[in-house]
């Protein structure tokens, strides 16, 4: 069955341009662009955009759905995840999928496979969690990459658990420069920061902030500048995730100015929450517990200078959520013991909107960082992260003039917290089209568990 739907006067944001236009959408993609009322398209749906921006739909290329961490898991599944996604506007997600140490990629990717399939509401992809470097990972890379999932996650954090080593890290790198694949890196010196763990607790030091004092920002810097060193040797490009502090930015910047492909991605986290939520009282610091951890604020300002001049590229959630009651409070008497994450797919546009609202980036840039640069990055583009003939009908209706209080009592993360309760915004979404599918019209979830499909990616489009 053919379908059609127009959607009329609504002002057209793409990372390049903004124009007023109407959109043609056939068969779930979009067929042209065209000055308004120009065309006398006929249609079986059309919708008003009339004061509203038209945008595409948002590409998260960080998330983290039913993640096993520290005898728990992230509380939403893919079902509720992805579906909470859509209405934060965000279209397309890419998760990892994880290689637990003695078992193979291929084990970690089927496992993720039946996870998220036959229930998600929008599109996704995987990225692959090396944990286990040996000779036959890096024979499964290829073929993994020949698949559609051309990035893979290595941590410098974590020992036992999803650490690799210098040279592990070095023998992934040579395999990517070789296959095309893309190194994404947990940038922090794990070995150093359990020494900090281990001197704290022994000091009786054991609230939520002190998760946050012992992963200092010099470790995340030091690890980075290791990673870009690593990858340089390599002949590797690298893809640095959630990057919070001043000093990491510093390192960034700096191999870029050399020349090197080196990328970098933050997190509204760093960019609105700070040390300070850590240090709330009464263990609720434990809700704000994630790592890279929360810096003090004036790291922030190093953030959103770095996404203005594109030494940072992406803004993704690193959405890893935990409920309080039941998770975090696992850590009590130990903040280290406090399961690692935040919950944010659904905040991330809006507060990235409130950002253009507040004058710290453009609306292009806004579409830049969140939709085109990711997709591009992580090889969706322009199927994702753009409005143009030919491209995935992935498209948000947003009304840049709504006002709304975001709260735990009216999100559609599956947990009993909002990282940014009572904070007030100005944009919201008003309608979502995955493919051409409404998920959302007019503040209504309409979308259905199995809409969304598991998306091939080709390589990073930065390197072609």
């Amino acid at each position: 069955m053919s379908s059609r739907t127009v959607i009329r006067h609504g002002l057209v944001i793409t990372a390049s341009d903004e124009i007023h236009a109407d959109v043609l959408v056939e068969d779930g993609r979009i067929a042209a662009l065209a000055t308004p009322d120009s065309q006398s398209w006929t249609a079986d749906r059309v919708i008003d955009a009339t004061g509203k921006y038209v945008i595409p739909g948002g590409v998260d290329a960080h998330t983290h759905m039913e993640l096993p961490f520290g005898g728990t898991h992230a509380s939403d599944t893919f079902a509720t995840g992805t579906r909470a996604a859509a209405w934060g506007g965000t279209t397309t997600i890419v998760d990892f999928a994880v290689q637990s140490v003695g078992h193979t990629l291929r084990e970690g990717l089927d496992a993720w496979h039946a996870k998220a399939e036959g229930n998600c509401a929008i599109d996704y992809a995987f990225h692959m969690i090396v944990s286990d470097v040996n000779d036959e990972t890096l024979k499964e890379m290829d073929l993994l990459v020949e698949e559609g999932i051309t990035s893979f996650k290595q941590f410098m954090a974590y020992p036992g658990v999803f650490y690799s080593d210098d040279g592990q890290i070095l023998r992934a790198m040579q395999r990517s420069a070789e296959n095309g694949g893309l190194i994404m890196m947990h940038a922090e010196n794990g070995i150093a920061i359990d020494v900090l763990v281990q001197q704290a607790l022994a000091r009786g030091e054991t609230d939520p902030r002190y998760h946050g004092e012992v992963r200092k920002a010099l470790l995340e810097a030091e690890a980075t500048h290791r990673a870009i060193r690593l990858a340089q040797v390599a002949g590797a490009p690298l893809y640095v995730v959630h990057v919070s502090a001043t000093e990491a930015v510093t390192e960034l910047a700096r191999a870029r100015d050399e020349g090197l492909n080196v990328f970098g991605e933050t997190c509204p986290q760093y960019l609105f929450l700070s040390a300070d939520n850590l240090a709330e009282p009464d263990f609720e610091g434990a809700k704000y517990v994630c790592s890279t951890p929360l810096r003090p604020r004036e790291h922030q300002a190093a953030l959103w200078r770095a996404l203005r001049t594109n030494d940072l590229q992406v803004v993704s959630t690193d959405h890893c959520p935990f409920c309080f009651t039941g998770q975090k409070e696992l850590g009590r008497g130990d903040f280290s013991k406090i399961p690692n994450g935040l919950p944010g797919v659904e905040n991330r546009m809006d507060l990235l909107h409130q950002a253009v609202v507040d004058g710290r980036i453009s609306r292009r840039r806004w579409i830049e960082i969140a939709c085109a640069t990711p997709a591009r990055m992580f090889g969706l583009y322009p199927k994702k992260g753009t409005i143009a003939p030919g491209s995935d009908a992935d498209i948000v209706l947003y009304d840049p003039h709504a006002e709304q209080v975001m709260s735990a009592a009216t999100h559609h993360m599956n947990v009993d917290y909002s990282a940014y309760e009572g904070k007030r915004v100005t944009g919201r979404v008003e309608t979502v089209l995955s493919r051409g599918e409404p998920v959302i019209v007019q503040r209504e979830y309409t979308g259905r568990a199995g809409h969304g499909v598991f998306t091939p990616r080709s390589t990073c489009q930065y390197l072609n």
